[in-house]
């Protein structure tokens, strides 16, 4: 595909990274020069200095003839009217981020009305990853799949845990529960398991299964967590806006301190059932006055990564509370995995893997077999995805003991009708399963693509 990358920011900067290793011709666009020498320096690209609302900006990165346009500037407006002109100037599809709380609801109208093909939001899919992370505490981070149904949640494994030095095949005699463990993430080594492995202090473990099996496996395995009630969020940006407003629909009490007084008078003016401070929440003596002892999990949410990570830091030594961190550079991604923290969430990571979904069922001409769900796991170097089995796939029927699947590949589960099945070589693939697919070092664009040719 022709693909235009409007904004070369951090969020642009991802997403050209991704992009620019699935084969499509990329141009990027940006009104400053540094950052576009950066990135055509680093990945295969082309590049072109200036305003992405200009005619003859659009015109010189060839709009007329793109497939696709991504607008991912700091500025909803800019990426609202770029998108339009390109879209008229013959551009076939146009993806728009659009981060102020106030267009959230125009999202539909920009996508029926308009043309847009994908309305983004990396705050608001930031907040609703670390919902998900919230309703099962004891996991560092779960995805869902099969509108729900089905769960890929992240465990560390440490030395107290009595997963240590169990084999795979052996994990039922631990527990009974129908869950797989589907990727392994040891010392910078990404493993596709099979049941000769040997579980290490250290691992991370990618375990998919239903909700109430993964939480009873959590039981059987001795993690036990009480209900997340009360949350602390440390930074009411727009992230902190829009996770406030849902966690206190799911009935937790929800407490925001923010510096900035301005902020904090929108936040108490649109979310009046939140408790909204305006104080300094990196000073120990604010944090306690504000009950962190009696808070369940702690969210650092600022702007600035160094100080997301040290607050974590803190409130896990400190108060043994769930943790969860913001960051944004991707220089962090390897420094994190040691820290005692939780969780950490990059917002640009989350739409990611939004975009790359919807760009290889485009290229895959919409075909009813394309990913309909994808997540970067294990530091993006692991694809979880989701397809829906249909007339079209060439092993219909047949058992996993019949397919040859490619390497590092491997059928995480299956959701057939209100069932949830952890597949067995016996296993059949049924017309309209909905299967979830771990790759690694493999591109799936359609569930055919599993099969070695």
């Amino acid at each position: 595909m022709k693909i235009i990358i409007l904004g070369a920011g951090k969020v642009g900067k991802t997403l050209t990274k991704y992009m620019a290793n699935e084969d499509h011709d990329i141009i990027v666009i940006d009104q400053n020069s540094d950052k576009i020498d950066d990135v055509v320096n680093q990945y295969d690209v082309i590049g072109v200095v200036g305003n992405g609302g200009s005619y003859d900006i659009l015109m010189e990165a060839n709009a007329d003839e793109a497939d696709l346009i991504i607008c991912v500037t700091a500025s909803d407006e800019l990426n609202i009217l770029a998108g339009l002109m390109a879209k008229q100037m013959g551009t076939r599809h146009t993806i728009a981020r659009v981060r102020n709380p106030d267009y959230s609801k125009q999202c539909n109208f920009m996508q029926n009305q308009l043309g847009f093909s994908l309305i983004i939001n990396p705050e608001l899919e930031a907040a609703n990853e670390i919902r998900r992370t919230l309703s099962f505490p004891s996991a560092v981070k779960v995805e869902t799949f099969a509108r729900g149904k089905v769960e890929l949640a992240e465990f560390n494994v440490d030395e107290q845990s009595q997963l240590c030095n169990i084999q795979l095949s052996k994990l039922k005699n631990v527990s009974k529960t129908n869950v797989l463990v589907c990727a392994i993430s040891r010392n910078d080594e990404v493993i596709i398991p099979d049941g000769n492995y040997v579980i290490k202090s250290g691992d991370h473990l990618y375990i998919t299964g239903s909700h109430r099996d993964l939480t009873r496996f959590c039981f059987d395995i001795g993690i036990i967590t009480k209900q997340i009630k009360n949350v602390m969020i440390i930074g009411g940006g727009k992230i902190g806006f829009y996770l406030a407003k849902q966690l206190s629909v799911l009935g937790m009490r929800v407490k925001i301190i923010e510096n900035n007084i301005e902020y904090c008078k929108i936040l108490a003016k649109k979310l009046p059932f939140i408790t909204v401070i305006n104080a300094d929440g990196s000073d120990e003596e604010i944090l306690i006055e504000e009950g962190i002892e009696n808070t369940d999990a702690f969210l650092a949410l600022t702007g600035l990564d160094e100080e997301n990570l040290i607050l974590s830091l803190y409130a896990k030594k400190m108060y043994h509370k769930k943790t969860v961190a913001k960051v944004t550079r991707m220089n962090y991604a390897g420094l994190v995995n040691s820290l005692n923290v939780d969780t950490i969430i990059s917002p640009k990571s989350a739409i990611a893997a939004q975009i790359i979904r919807y760009v290889r069922a485009k290229v895959n001409k919409d075909d009813d077999s394309s990913v309909k769900t994808l997540y970067k796991i294990v530091n993006g170097e692991v694809e979880a995805s989701e397809f829906i089995v249909t007339s079209k796939i060439d092993f219909l029927g047949k058992t996993l003991n019949e397919l040859r699947l490619k390497n590092h590949i491997l059928v995480a589960a299956i959701s057939r009708n209100n069932e949830i099945i952890v597949p067995k070589g016996e296993t059949t693939i049924e017309l309209n399963d909905h299967l979830i697919i771990i790759s690694r070092d493999e591109k799936l664009k359609t569930l055919n693509d599993i099969i070695r040719r």
